[in-house]
């Protein structure tokens, strides 16, 4: 019942050292099972929303049209009751810690507040998670406890593993580039939530060491949507305006290089799926993960 609408994907829950239990879908690609290869993992965040959207596309690894490199996703959410709560736990999980609520975003609950969208419940618990987030203790379950014990379960490659978030979600994958986190060699950051105008991503980027010319560069890939950036919501505006802002700090320190963007005919609701199609043809193709290896090599 839990995936029965998915090909090939096995569900298990994980109690992390942090306490909190994680719903996580593996779903395999065409031809796993015949196959005794190794392959890389690509982490997506937000699962019970992003699952649907992201699995089946693991059957673009068969398309004639494209040259996706196969791959195993990782989807990651929440379990059990906490299940009806992911739009608030994600809060929790995905933004950095320390990361201040903006003006804008204020003003939007409240709006939802007043209009009905959220219930003055939803709005408080949604505040109260925003208060005390810890990206950086759900970034350590993913790399420490979860990669380690899917190496026992399916064939992991030891290189090319990937980190796709959306929104906050994409968020957490700017704050684990700008980290430099291992086992991650590239990071897919839709519509990236950079909801303040002094998030904690620009002292991130301000602390980015001097990279060595001869070393890997661990690839991201951002993606924005022309309605977030062009339309009538503020709140979207506003990110928009936050995360352009974030890629000239980039591209002014010298960070350019393995930073890949691409603007969408989306919405902010509709993106998802667009987004992680375009990190795939992008960062997952199979001439990149050749010249991956020979870098490593």
């Amino acid at each position: 019942m839990l995936n029965g609408c998915l090909a090939d994907t096995e569900y298990l829950e994980v109690t992390a050292r942090s306490g909190h239990r994680y719903a996580v879908w593996v779903t395999t690609p065409p031809g796993y099972a015949e196959s005794t290869d190794s392959l890389p993992l690509i982490y997506v965040v937000d699962g019970n929303w992003a699952v649907g959207l992201t699995a089946p596309l693991i059957v673009t690894q068969a398309d004639p049209y494209l040259s996706i490199a196969p791959y195993i996703q990782v989807s990651v959410g929440y379990a059990g009751e906490e299940a009806a709560q992911w739009a608030q736990l994600r809060n929790r999980d995905l933004v950095p810690p320390g990361e201040p609520v903006g003006d804008e975003m204020r003003r939007t609950l409240a709006a939802a507040r007043e209009s009905g969208a959220m219930t003055p419940e939803h709005v408080d618990a949604y505040l109260a998670q925003l208060a005390d987030t810890h990206a950086d203790v759900f970034l350590e379950f993913l790399t420490e406890e979860l990669h380690p014990l899917l190496q026992s379960k399916v064939r992991v490659s030891e290189t090319g593993h990937g980190l796709f978030g959306y929104s906050y979600g994409g968020l957490f994958a700017l704050y684990a580039w700008l980290r430099e986190t291992s086992p991650f060699a590239t990071f897919g950051a839709g519509s990236p939530g950079v909801a303040a105008t002094d998030s904690q991503v620009f002292p991130l980027i301000a602390a980015l060491p001097q990279r060595d010319p001869v070393s890997s560069v661990q690839q991201l890939h951002v993606t924005l949507n022309e309605a977030e950036l062009l339309g009538a919501i503020p709140i979207y505006r506003e990110i928009g305006r936050n995360l352009l802002t974030a890629i000239e700090e980039l591209h002014a320190r010298g960070h350019s290089e393995g930073i890949s963007k691409a603007m969408l005919h989306e919405t902010h609701l509709t993106g998802l799926q667009a987004s992680f199609l375009s990190y795939l043809k992008t960062c997952h193709t199979r001439s990149a993960s050749a010249a991956g290896d020979d870098d490593r090599e």
